[in-house]
């Protein structure tokens, strides 16, 4: 069984065309957890595909870079320290206009967090 603890040197990285994701604590790699926490980076000039989580709230915490958020086609744009809750089912995507990397933690309130990819992430 998984301690309680989760090293992000123990786990890969998943590269996607925007940047990368990794998932420290979900469902399964801490059984029982009713939470889902990772890291993301989105690369300078990257968007993520639009989406929605149809069984979870998301937190997003910026920790380095800018990003410009859209939530329900409305734009958000966030700066390091910032925040954004994403309600459950809202349609959401990120583009990092900057030089550097936009880097954040996130978080789901359900260790399964569901997506649904609503476009390909490619303007």
């Amino acid at each position: 069984m998984a301690g309680p603890v989760q090293r992000r040197d123990a786990s890969a990285a998943a590269t996607m065309p925007w940047g990368n994701i990794q998932w420290l604590i979900t469902g399964q790699s801490v059984p029982g957890s009713n939470m889902t926490f990772g890291y993301v980076e989105i690369a300078a000039g990257a968007k993520n595909p639009l989406m929605l989580h149809p069984n979870c709230d998301e937190i997003l915490y910026l920790l380095e870079g800018e990003l410009d958020h859209s939530l329900n086609g409305v734009d958000h744009h966030l700066t390091p320290g910032d925040a954004i809750h994403i309600p459950r089912g809202a349609k959401h995507d990120a583009i990092n206009r900057g030089s550097i990397a936009a880097r954040m933690v996130v978080a789901y309130d359900t260790g399964d967090r569901q997506i649904q990819i609503l476009d390909a992430g490619k303007d």
